[in-house]
């Protein structure tokens, strides 16, 4: 039989597909220019490796979708802790912004995020925040996967000056990046509070263009829906429909306090839903109701927010938040299980950035993102539900491997892509003069 060749060999693994719930066990995973070109139990001679991996107790599984970040905010990790989100922003965040963030400072903080992300196993991220383009560069030269798109407001901003600055920095975005294989770009305005009528309707425009994703905090806090209230005489999502930007290719980050009525018109244009419990909990905001928004078939993806609100990026902490979260909330311990708040993090995630014919599920033709876990553990050990074991047990530092894109980005719990020294050393320089400008 003649023998095919394949650039990478993963075999003797457990292989967590996400199609159909299906777990092979000692499984192998053949892959090809970027793809997936076989899967199946017990690898067999026909197929001849450049590249063989043996993951005897080990399981491989989709990356995880990290769906909401600001990846250079790991720079302002801590700065301001346990305060209200308006005070935090207004008081902090923003200023600190004006006085301390250029593009050394995100592209040197989104490499280290990029570092923590991939070491915690997410191969993918969205990502809201200023000088978008050094977010590009970064997560390219990482290797990672990233939706990336700049903050808009009504105001100046420490890259763009005004709006028509701001829509033409994004469509360059959007020219830059358009078919590349890693990076896609999107339209983001920061929130309905923050943005006028004009500038949300010229961003759906603009995405329209594009046919690229519109991003939005939407109905984050009480405050938040008082404000749009008082001003526009509508809640947030109502707000949105009447500005006419609610669509298939809408992301509303957050979405804590919606009604039903908001939950019901989100599902009927489409409109996807990130849940960001960890943030939403240290800002005390409220709860999302994810297990009514999941019931009514509202496709809801997991994210971290940014290192100044959470204060970290590992997805596996924030699966386990979110499912121990609304099971206390609603005194309920079926409220979230581990398969729904798994799929969340991975094929729900992929669905919410309209990546799922590519990701989200281990499937021949899908791209090879894929992370590898050291189940040889006494914290894991013993295993009898591996989603549960994924939700409630696993913590990224047990992630020992990752492949974006059929590249190895680490491998043996080494990074093959970023010098994290280097990269820690020059964002302890730039933290000194945050530290001066604001504390």
């Amino acid at each position: 039989m003649k023998k095919v060749e394949v650039d990478l060999l993963l075999y003797n693994g457990t292989v967590l597909t996400l199609v159909s719930d299906q777990i092979i066990e000692n499984g192998f995973i053949a892959i090809t220019g970027g793809r997936i070109v076989a899967i199946g139990q017990r690898y067999h001679d026909q197929l001849q490796p450049k590249e063989a991996w043996d993951l005897s107790s080990s399981l491989v599984m989709p990356g995880l979708i990290n769906a909401h970040t600001h990846a250079a905010m790991v720079f302002f990790r801590g700065l301001a802790d346990d305060l209200p989100l308006m005070e935090w922003l207004e008081k902090y965040i923003f200023p600190a912004e004006r006085k301390n963030v250029n593009e050394e400072l995100v592209y040197l903080g989104t490499l280290l995020a990029c570092a923590e992300m991939i070491r915690s196993g997410t191969t993918t991220f969205c990502d809201m925040y200023i000088f978008e383009k050094e977010v590009a560069q970064a997560a390219k030269k990482a290797g990672m996967r990233a939706v990336v798109g700049e903050v808009l407001y009504d105001f100046p901003s420490p890259n763009v000056k005004s709006i028509d600055e701001g829509l033409q920095y994004t469509a360059d975005l959007a020219e830059m990046w358009k078919n590349d294989p890693l990076i896609i770009p999107a339209v983001e305005p920061h929130a309905t509070y923050t943005c006028s009528p004009g500038l949300i309707k010229r961003c759906k425009e603009l995405s329209d263009v594009y046919s690229i994703p519109l991003i939005i905090h939407l109905s984050e806090t009480e405050s938040e829906v008082k404000l749009v209230k008082e001003k526009h005489g509508l809640t947030p999502v109502f707000y949105l429909d009447h500005l006419g930007v609610l669509s298939e290719r809408l992301i509303a980050d957050h979405c804590v306090k919606v009604t039903e009525d908001e939950m019901e018109l989100l599902k009927r244009y489409g409109v996807k839903v990130v849940h960001c419990p960890e943030s939403n909990m240290k800002l005390a905001s409220g709860v999302a109701p994810v297990p009514e928004l999941l019931a009514k078939g509202v496709v809801v993806g997991l994210g971290t927010d940014g290192c100044a609100s959470n204060n970290n990026l590992d997805m596996f902490q924030e699966m386990d938040t979110a499912a121990k979260l609304h099971k206390v909330y609603r005194e309920d311990p079926t409220a979230m299980n581990a398969i729904s708040v798994v799929k969340m993090a991975t094929i729900n995630g992929a669905k919410v950035l309209g990546l799922e014919n590519d990701l989200g599920s281990i499937e021949v033709g899908k791209k090879a993102d894929l992370i590898i876990i050291d189940l040889n553990k006494p914290h894991l050990t013993p295993l009898y539900n591996h989603y549960s074991q994924l939700v409630y047990a696993v913590n990224g530092s047990d992630v020992t491997g990752s492949i974006i894109d059929g590249r190895v980005v680490m491998r043996d719990g080494k990074l093959t892509t970023i010098d994290e020294k280097i990269v820690m050393k020059e964002v302890r320089r730039i933290a000194r003069n945050v530290s001066k400008s604001v504390l």
